[in-house]
């Protein structure tokens, strides 16, 4: 081979490099954007779903929230009343389950006593709210 020869061969494969090179290149960079366009517009319409779900939510705790303040509100003052006066009952039929030694009638009347006293904590509290 020719000197001549030799640098041909040598430019062509420098060519053929410096084509690939360009190649790849510019696949890499249109395969890269378009992932980046697909991921950005999954992303964004993943973003609104959740968005979407969590509104969802929270209307639906925000909806319970009123419901349980809507049966609070239908309460009146003698409710609380009426509770603590059941309460006293239950204590006084506690009281008497345990003289006639039956044990699991008065816990279980105590235990009524107690869902009654806080029954009308809960209805006291909202009313000392309401006032101030």
């Amino acid at each position: 081979m020719t000197a001549f020869e030799i640098f041909a061969l040598i430019s062509f494969v420098i060519a053929l490099a410096i084509l690939y090179w360009v190649g790849y290149r510019g696949g890499l960079k249109d395969g890269w954007s378009e992932g980046y366009d697909d991921g950005h517009g999954k992303g964004y319409i993943e973003g609104i779903e959740e968005g979407e779900s969590s509104g969802a939510t929270a209307l639906e705790n925000a909806t319970r929230r009123c419901e349980r303040l809507e049966l609070i509100l239908m309460r009146e003052p003698q409710d609380r009343q009426i509770l603590l006066a059941i309460a006293g009952k239950l204590k006084l039929a506690a009281d008497f389950f345990q003289a006639i030694k039956s044990e699991g009638h008065a816990t279980q009347a105590l235990i009524l006593r107690g869902h009654a006293l806080s029954m009308a904590a809960e209805l006291d509290s909202f009313y000392q709210e309401d006032a101030a």
